[in-house]
């Protein structure tokens, strides 16, 4: 057995030192958060980055998607997909929303479009699509059935830093994308999230529901609540933004490899990237049945090895907390899908150990 655990992911960091000097600023400065100079500096440099008109740091992913239901001013059914992170369901349910599972597309993983129109009701308020592992969803036939229903767009991005759609951001899509900076995603600030628009009232909206609802003279015009995201994760972020393109680069490579190791495999699915340029942040297949997987698993983890069940099960089948509606393909990968490891420091030999065991 290799005695060095492999897990799906680890988080990619900057050099401690680098780290360190802008923590030494912030110590210097006494500013740890209330929208200090270190998260204005991260916002604007992601904006640079990624091409987005405006863009607000918050404490995580979820708060962002309840931060867009709330600037929206959503009341009544949202339409999500079934297959997602429990997240997506609880963001909408604390917002005083009813969350109505679509079944997903069984190529790309993400909600199928052709199923969305038959959910709608005089109750539906808006779509909250999911860029499934970074995958971007059909952004154009969305937008196209919001116009033609006059229903909101917010997309739980937290996945989808970096991805594209015609060599622009996927971000820039819908009214509001929510995202993640979670330690466990591509780019990270350990905890965080951010909310993207380009609708400059909204981003004042936004801006305000962070904290508590004060509006720039201080006084309380909205309900809001604290989503701040301090100095202290700001300056991992700004530390990690200069190894970004690096990193985006190894996914890739790493993730292409994979391809090239398993793609003969008859036994293996794997997802399809026919709307857009994914980021490579997860690598996952899908097996014959839930006995294989099971017994892949078993496996891997003899060898200290441990991909993860990204996601299961799907979300319309947790009881305790939704109305069960049959989903069918979303239950079916569910039960089947198994992300691989991938990630900076994960060498060539240990994924070409991983693929054959798969094999």
């Amino acid at each position: 057995m290799n005695m060095n655990p492999i897990y799906v992911t680890k988080p990619s960091l900057p050099p401690l030192e680098e780290y360190t000097m802008l923590l030494e600023e912030i110590w210097e400065s006494g500013i740890l958060t209330h929208n200090g100079p270190k998260v204005i500096q991260l916002e604007n440099d992601l904006k640079n980055r990624l091409g987005t008109n405006y863009l607000s740091l918050v404490s995580n992913g979820t708060i962002a998607i309840q931060m867009a239901i709330r600037a929206l001013e959503l009341k009544g059914d949202i339409i999500t997909s079934a297959f997602s992170w429990i997240a997506t369901v609880s963001a909408i349910k604390y917002e005083g929303c009813t969350p109505v599972f679509c079944d997903a597309d069984p190529r790309t993983f993400n909600i199928d479009t052709n199923k969305i129109e038959d959910l709608i009701t005089e109750s539906t308020v808006a779509i909250m699509p999911v860029h499934v592992f970074g995958t971007p969803c059909d952004v154009h036939a969305i937008e196209k059935i919001a116009k033609k229903h006059n229903l909101k767009v917010i997309y739980d991005a937290a996945h989808a830093i970096g991805s594209t759609v015609s060599g622009e951001s996927v971000l820039n899509f819908g009214d509001i994308s929510a995202i993640s900076l979670h330690s466990t995603k591509l780019f990270n600030t350990a905890e965080g999230g951010a909310c993207i628009t380009s609708n400059e009232e909204l981003d004042k909206k936004l801006r305000r529901i962070r904290f508590f609802g004060h509006n720039d003279e201080k006084d309380v015009v909205m309900d809001g609540f604290n989503g701040k995201m301090t100095e202290v994760h700001a300056a991992l972020g700004i530390a990690n933004l200069k190894y970004y393109d690096e990193v985006l680069k190894d996914r890739k490579d790493k993730y292409q490899l994979y391809l090239d190791l398993l793609s003969t495999s008859n036994k293996l699915q794997f997802q399809d990237l026919s709307f857009g340029s994914t980021n490579y942040s997860y690598f996952p297949v899908v097996l014959k049945s839930q006995k294989d997987l099971l017994s892949v698993m078993h496996k891997l983890e003899q060898e200290n090895i441990y991909p993860r069940r990204y996601f299961y099960p799907s979300l319309n089948t947790y009881n305790k907390v939704v109305d069960y509606v049959e989903c069918p393909i979303a239950e079916d990968i569910s039960s089947r899908i198994l992300c691989l490891p991938l990630y900076k420091t994960l060498t060539k030999d240990n994924i070409e150990r991983i693929c054959s065991y798969l094999k």
